[in-house]
């Protein structure tokens, strides 16, 4: 009788630890994989594993987009080579003629290589850090921002994004 019950406590054991493991919340994705739910990046949230290519002249960096409506949209507008205009030492914009969906909220803590929405058509990609009051539409960010501020030089800049 006491082999029963211990290979009873053995299965209910198995069982229990199997079903533990099978309804982890990461949904099979690595330790080291994003699942969409993690801040990683530059601390914002609801970043995906989709990557762009930005290049300018010489220079090419890959961003992260965010898993968000505008994000897709701008996507959608790929491949894309524009005239970004400077501004303020800090960012360069361009006006699109037609708008993105928005979901904007207080800028805060802006990071080099972070990539928004003004409004629902003024595309900003920032080359300096600071701290703004102004509302944005979080896009994505560029991962390793080293050199950006210099390829993008001082007067307007020639920026090709594209479909990594």
């Amino acid at each position: 009788m006491k082999l029963k019950s211990l290979i009873t406590v053995i299965v209910v054991v198995f069982t229990f630890s199997f079903c533990t493991a099978s309804c982890s919340n990461n949904d099979g994705a690595s330790p080291t994989q994003n699942t969409g739910n993690e801040t990683t990046g530059n601390g914002n949230n609801n970043t995906s594993t989709t990557k762009m290519k930005i290049t300018i002249g010489t220079a090419v960096f890959t961003a992260i987009l965010y898993d968000n409506p505008s994000a897709t949209a701008f996507k959608a507008r790929l491949p894309l080579t524009i005239n970004m205009t400077e501004l303020n030492g800090n960012e360069k914009y361009y006006d699109f003629p037609s708008p993105l969906p928005t979901n904007a909220s207080v800028g805060g803590d802006i990071k080099v290589g972070d990539l928004t929405l003004y409004g629902n058509n003024v595309l900003v990609l920032f080359y300096k850090d600071f701290n703004t009051s102004y509302s944005y539409t979080k896009l994505g960010y560029i991962d390793n921002p080293t050199g950006l501020a210099t390829a993008l030089g001082s007067g307007n800049a020639t920026v090709k994004f594209e479909n990594n």
